[in-house]
């Protein structure tokens, strides 16, 4: 009776690994058949665009994309190669030197494509007042540590309304809902915002490239969801966030954009270099996994001809590059 419970029992033991294997084979070929995408929260809204046209007309299925932020994307895209990696990473700013050692030492051989422009606007409920700002005053209103008038030294930041700044500003509490340090979008504005405008005021680099994010309460890392940004502004009129154009593009009966240093940020000043607070948006190809996984290389194409000139994501607010971006991204796809 022993010997046949002990049968039994291992007969079972070999039904449950078969049946365990059978799953594995399926979850490892199902990953294979998906393209999985990490990385900026900018550029999300158009990589999903692209991955629900690509799933709808490719034969191939709909890309997975997960909302990392930009640096998040790096950490995960660089870690390696193989299944339990992912495929593609986007990013709000160009892959950093450090990021691209960290690829290179961990086998990972990627392929750049720099879609186009995006601006960093500065938005509040559309109920609230009008707002205008210089690069130099959001500077202001951002630091832990305010330079004195030659910026030869710094001191805690008093500045609690944005009137302490500049009497001409509004007379409420400063309250900055922005990113997170892990976000492309905080990277950029720490230097087309923080470190110019501190230079502006005659900061020395050491001094500007030091400067940190207040701790006080007044900015509010808000994740790398930008549309909970929006909602909190609806909340609060007296709110100001910090996100990508397309998102105030998008939002336009809910929220509207300040003028920075006299330019409105409208697709126009952005796409000519106008508005003071631009930057580039990226999504990168690990060339390990074209082969591997099905419809790596022709997701690629799909993005890049939605990101040209006459492609659907001008629509969703992407200020799409010149002639020499539109080449250098069709080299890229001819690497593939």
């Amino acid at each position: 009776m022993f010997l046949k419970e002990k049968k039994m029992r291992a007969f079972n033991v070999m039904i449950a690994m078969f049946v365990s294997l059978i799953a594995t084979s399926a979850a490892v070929a199902d990953r294979a058949n998906t393209i999985n995408i990490v990385g900026s929260s900018t550029v999300y809204p158009f990589a999903s665009k692209v991955a629900e046209t690509f799933g709808e007309a490719s034969g191939f299925n709909t890309p997975i994309i997960e909302s990392t932020g930009s640096g998040g994307g790096m950490k995960l895209f660089c870690q390696g190669t193989g299944l339990s990696t992912p495929d593609v990473t986007n990013a709000s700013r160009a892959m950093k030197s450090s990021e691209a050692e960290t690829c290179a030492a961990n086998g990972v051989e990627f392929t750049e494509f720099m879609i186009g422009y995006d601006g960093i606007v500065i938005s509040n409920s559309i109920d609230g007042v009008d707002l205008a700002f210089t690069i130099e005053e959001l500077a202001l209103a951002t630091v832990e540590e305010i330079p004195n008038a030659d910026c030869t030294s710094m001191t805690a930041n008093p500045y609690t309304k944005w009137s302490d700044i500049n009497p001409a500003l509004p007379d409420f509490d400063i309250m900055l809902l922005g990113p997170p340090s892990s976000s492309g979008t905080r990277d950029a504005y720490m230097e087309l915002v923080v470190q110019d405008g501190l230079k502006h005021l005659g900061c020395s680099k050491s001094v500007y490239k030091a400067a940190k994010v207040r701790a006080d309460g007044v900015y509010v890392e808000s994740g790398e969801n930008d549309n909970l940004i929006i909602g909190q502004l609806t909340q609060d009129a007296q709110a100001v966030g910090i996100f990508g154009f397309s998102f105030l593009q998008n939002n336009a009966d809910l929220i509207k954009g300040a003028v920075i240093n006299d330019v409105e940020p409208e697709f126009e000043n952005i796409a000519s270099g106008d508005y003071p607070i631009s930057r580039s948006l990226y999504f990168y190809v690990k060339n390990n996994h074209i082969g591997v996984i099905e419809g790596l290389a022709e997701y690629a194409e799909e993005f890049v001809l939605m990101a040209g000139p006459d492609g659907s994501l001008v629509g969703e607010g992407l200020i799409p590059g010149g002639d020499d971006d539109q080449d250098a991204m069709y080299e890229a796809l001819e690497s593939l």
